[in-house]
């Protein structure tokens, strides 16, 4: 027996992580097409505020922010995040309906756990957010499927929804705007994919981390915290990484009823017992005080959202079928071929990595997701001519 063997069979058996895959086909790239493009990983493609680091150096040089801190949470970060939610729905939400994480997939990981018992099954979109269903499987929940269709955008339908929902469902997860797809669900259609969940007993569980990026001409996400006790159906989940371009520090927030917050605080007390100080802190005045810069980076990634549709226009076969946010969803042209085959052929020979769809659920061979955020309108340029190139071939 290998020590392999001898461990537990619900890590052993996960795919292992996708993205370090993709980055390592880079190695094997010789430069012939210019510099290695990078679209795989969502990453914001410039720096910080320097007010932020600035407050992140001050937290981090005070014995104040050494100390273990509330596990919900430090109440400044809190009371500013409920604020902040409160202006961007137009809608009441109390300091004691949120809750602190160690990043967005902690988030998901503590609210799941609370939210669901081993055996249940929660539903995810297909394709979905590859870590979502990984933490599902090791918190010994059943991940269910909701077939999400290119001719519909990848926008989940209220009917698909419904037939998927049985007695063993505890709570359905959508991300949007989408991680893959990038696409962005319609809040009517939230509207009524939140009145099912009412209906049916089950949690909806709103990942919103890439919700500081929206479509132009877009007031709020969404109304569901205008809804009457939308604590009795609503578990929205938000990562700090993508708007003040902080990823390594993890900072995430769950956003809940305070009934529901009491119970994860059990979770992360026991996971991390709080979420790195000195982040709260640069974060809870970012929040306050950075709205402008906030807003200028939609702008920003809006232009290079733009840039990326131009390139593809020019890609004869290379068809975007949803985008948005930091993502846009792309069929391939080469039908003989799966994505996985295409995508590491793209990283090797032609020096583009990108994230092919086998990695986002059953059926998405045609697709590779290409994540713009975190390049530079000049690096789009040569995209049209690779993808040309490998077309061609």
């Amino acid at each position: 027996m290998t020590i392999k063997d001898r461990l537990n069979k619900v890590v052993t058996n996960l795919t292992p992580p996708p993205i370090p895959l993709v980055l390592s086909w880079a190695d094997a790239y010789d430069g012939g097409y210019g510099p290695m493009l990078n679209l795989s990983q969502a990453v914001p493609g410039y720096p910080s505020h320097p007010k932020l680091y600035e407050w992140l150096s001050e937290a981090a040089a005070s014995s104040d922010f050494s100390s273990y801190g509330a596990v919900k949470g430090d109440d400044l970060l809190r009371g500013n995040l409920a604020n902040h939610l409160t202006e961007l729905f137009d809608a009441p939400v109390d300091l004691e309906e949120t809750q602190i994480t160690s990043g967005c997939n902690q988030a998901f990981y503590a609210a799941l756990l609370t939210l669901a018992s081993p055996g249940d099954k929660v539903l995810l979109t297909n394709p979905c957010f590859f870590n979502h269903e990984y933490s599902l499987q090791l918190l010994g929940l059943e991940p269910s499927f909701v077939d999400c269709r290119a001719e519909q955008g990848f926008v989940p339908q209220l009917v698909d929804i419904e037939a998927a929902i049985d007695d063993k469902v505890k709570a359905l997860v959508l991300v949007s705007p989408n991680n893959p797809t990038g696409a962005v669900y319609p809040a009517e259609i939230l509207d009524q994919i939140f009145d099912l969940c009412r209906s049916k007993g089950i949690w909806l569980v709103m990942d919103e981390t890439y919700r500081d990026f929206p479509p132009s001409g877009q007031v709020r996400p969404h109304d569901l915290f205008r809804k009457t006790n939308w604590q009795d159906s609503l578990v929205q989940l938000y990562s700090f990484s993508k708007a003040y371009s902080i990823p390594g520090h993890r900072i995430g927030s769950i956003t809940a009823d305070r009934s529901i917050c009491e119970e994860i605080e059990k979770t992360v007390d026991n996971l991390q017992i709080c979420a790195p100080r000195a982040a709260q802190y640069a974060v809870a005045r970012g929040l306050s005080e950075l709205g402008d810069w906030r807003s200028e980076n939609a702008l920003r990634m809006a232009t290079r959202a733009k840039a990326f549709e131009q390139a593809l226009e020019m890609a004869k076969g290379w068809q975007i079928v949803a985008s948005g946010a930091y993502f846009a969803y792309v069929k391939h042209p080469m039908e003989e071929l799966g994505a996985l085959k295409v995508a590491e052929q793209l990283a090797k020979t032609f020096g583009v990595l990108a994230v092919p769809g086998e990695f986002f659920g059953r059926d998405q061979e045609a697709f590779i997701r290409f994540s713009f955020a975190n390049s530079e309108l000049q690096a789009l340029a040569p995209l049209a001519n690779r993808l040309n190139a490998m077309a061609a071939q």
